[in-house]
């Protein structure tokens, strides 16, 4: 298969798909309903087409176009590539004043010989009546168009048998320009059809004509050249093949040689030409009467409105004068001119065949393939799967048949789904369903939405109350931390007394430790002298004793003495003891004193920092509560909003 879009006819960026190259198109498969850079387009699968040119003419775009070889035909003149030119008896009236000029132009450029292929017509013509009377083939199409013959060959190959086998005008032509006038050169054909090139490119054909130009194409490449002073004209004289072009021209030729006796079943334009190939099978098939012969044109004004004419000629009744004028051309009145309407039918083919007696009829004669290129049909499984996806599940729903997608029937829709030509998003009422369902949804969850905002606001709202309750809380807290703050401040204060009164206290226990140490030592002197003082009684009793009478005084005394001193030592031992118990209470009391100090330093320190604690508490509460007071302020525009 080929890419899409390759092929004689293509699409290119103005597409909008629309749809409407698939409402005109008689191939299912030939248009392929796709996305391309996010957007729908509708391009051309050229395995599938047969350049019936219906798309270009539908388009109202410009999206359709086509190729030719004009390009590389003028390209080869150029280049001294020896040609020469075949040209279509439409040609002549598309542009009666100027044809003349654009081929005296084209010899200018180096072309060689010029012939009209309204003698190929004739020649078609002379092989049509003795093929058919030679062969009794009786209901035979003709095969000038090759849209015709493409559309058979791939479409209706049933009816490949029932194509009369002689080569076209064109293809008649070129065989006698190669055959009987020795010609070597390569050959171009002025064309008004697309579908030509598919002709001259078929495997039999391939050795004759090598450009297809087309009227269109050249007569704008021509544009801007001046064409004045250029004259030349066909070479060879030709008959009724000048009237091919238009619709019943090869009846008329027809009836000019056996008479309007015969029936020649006339048939032109893409819808009808194509609905009737298909009728006609069956007729055929059943074993109907047929006619003598089906004169088939795709175009359905004639190839002189061809698919690659001028758009612009499409209303122009001219084409049809200078036609009507070359029909009624003056032909020799002798008895030997075929194309004398003063003779009889029978005179009449008889010279016919006697001008053409030097033709060779198998040297015409062509053949066809049975190229089937239709779309296996599909079958209910999958047309029911097609239309479930697509939410059709109705027959009303089937039916609608409104033909925006481009086909005719929902089922023609179905199918080409299946097939891989189209996709569902084509189908309008797919589409309105789709959003039905979709707007569903949205309600659903615009619902949904709605009840979660009216719980958010709910939830904002107990959020704001509770934030107001913070907010006094902390108010609460910050008065609170506030008096703490200021208990603390005075409790540190009174530690901070209670801590010197413990330094002053220390200071005088041990003062009074010194003093009793103090006292101990005079103690222990007074101690020494009471010893000494005894002593020295003691002696001096001795003394007095001795000394009788007379120291009995001095004795007295003495013992008085030794009593006072006695005493004395048993006071200073009292108040030894005494000391003994009160400098380790004094000592115990100082060491207590120190811890106690030291607990109250540590006191004072925590009391301090809790102080300062206290106060920071009280900052930050300030800042929470500022903080508290802007969020509910949010809150409550947001519920607001």
């Amino acid at each position: 298969m080929k890419k899409l879009n390759e092929g004689l006819v293509f699409t290119d960026s103005k597409c909008t798909g629309c749809n409407r190259c698939i409402s005109t198109c008689p191939v299912l498969g030939a248009n392929i309903a796709a996305e391309e850079n996010g957007r729908n387009r509708v391009m051309v699968d050229g395995d599938a087409c047969v350049h019936c040119g219906a798309c270009i003419d539908a388009c109202r775009h410009g999206a359709r176009k086509f190729q030719d070889d004009t390009d590389e035909f003028l390209d080869a003149l150029k280049r001294g590539e020896k040609i020469s030119i075949l040209v279509a008896p439409a040609f002549i009236a598309n542009y009666p004043g100027q044809y003349k000029q654009v081929l005296g132009y084209l010899k200018s450029l180096g072309a060689n010989h010029i012939i009209s292929i309204s003698f190929g017509a004739d020649i078609t013509t002379w092989g049509y009546l003795n093929y058919i009377t030679k062969y009794h083939f009786e209901g035979g199409i003709s095969q000038p168009c090759p849209a015709i013959v493409d559309y058979i060959e791939m479409y209706v190959p049933e009816l490949v048998p029932k194509l009369v086998p002689v080569h076209s005008p064109l293809m008649c032509g070129a065989i006698y320009v190669k055959k009987y006038m020795k010609v070597t050169d390569k050959l171009a054909f002025i064309s008004p059809c697309i579908a030509k090139k598919s002709e001259i490119s078929r495997p039999q054909n391939k050795n004759y004509v090598s450009y297809n130009v087309t009227f269109d194409h050249l007569m704008k490449k021509l544009s801007g050249v001046s064409l004045a002073g250029y004259d030349a004209s066909d070479e060879i004289e030709y008959g009724l093949g000048s009237v091919y072009p238009q619709p019943g021209g090869l009846r008329e030729n027809v009836e000019h040689f056996l008479g309007k006796d015969v029936m020649v079943r006339q048939i032109e334009g893409e819808k009808h030409a194509y609905h009737f190939l298909e009728v006609y099978a069956e007729r055929v098939k059943s074993g109907k009467k047929l006619p003598f012969m089906v004169d088939a044109l795709n175009c359905a004004g004639g190839c002189i409105y061809g698919t690659a004419t001028d758009p612009a000629n499409a209303d122009n009744d001219d084409i049809l004068f200078e036609i009507h004028k070359q029909r009624c051309a003056d032909h020799s009145a002798s008895k030997k001119d075929p194309w004398n309407t003063q003779i009889d039918y029978a005179a009449r083919l008889k010279q016919f065949n006697e001008q053409f007696k030097d033709l060779k009829l198998e040297d015409f004669i062509c053949t066809y393939t049975n190229r089937d290129n239709r779309i296996k049909p599909i079958d209910r499984t999958q047309l029911e799967k097609i239309f479930v996806s697509m939410n059709k599940n109705t027959e009303e729903e089937r039916n609608i048949n409104c033909s925006a997608c481009g086909y005719d029937s929902c089922r023609t829709m179905a199918a080409a789904i299946a097939s891989g030509v189209n996709k569902p998003e084509n189908c309008v009422h797919f589409v309105k369903g789709e959003l039905e369902v979709e707007k569903e949804a949205m309600g659903r969850l615009t619902q949904q939405l709605q009840e979660r905002q009216e719980l958010k606001e709910r939830q904002y709202q107990e959020i704001v109350e509770e934030f107001e309750r913070i907010k006094h809380a902390m108010k609460e807290l910050a008065a609170g931390n506030k008096t703490s703050a200021d208990d603390t401040d005075e409790l540190a204060h009174a530690v901070e007394e209670i801590a010197q009164f413990s330094s002053t206290l220390k200071e005088s226990v041990s003062k009074v430790t010194k003093s009793v140490h103090g006292y101990d030592e005079i103690n222990e002197a007074i101690i020494k002298i009471s010893n000494q003082t005894n002593m020295l009684a003691l002696n001096a009793g001795i003394e007095a004793a001795r000394s009788g009478e007379a120291g009995r005084g001095f004795a007295v005394i003495a013992n008085r003495v030794r009593d006072l001193s006695v005493q004395t030592k048993g006071a200073i031992e009292d108040g030894r003891t005494q000391s003994d118990t009160i400098i380790p209470a004094m000592e115990e009391l100082n060491g207590e004193s120190e811890k106690f100090v030291e607990n109250i330093s540590r006191i004072n320190e925590k009391l301090s920092d809790l102080a300062t604690g206290s106060k920071e508490i009280a900052a930050k509460t300030i800042e929470i509560e500022e903080l508290v007071e802007r969020i509910s302020g949010q809150m409550d525009e947001a519920i607001k909003s």
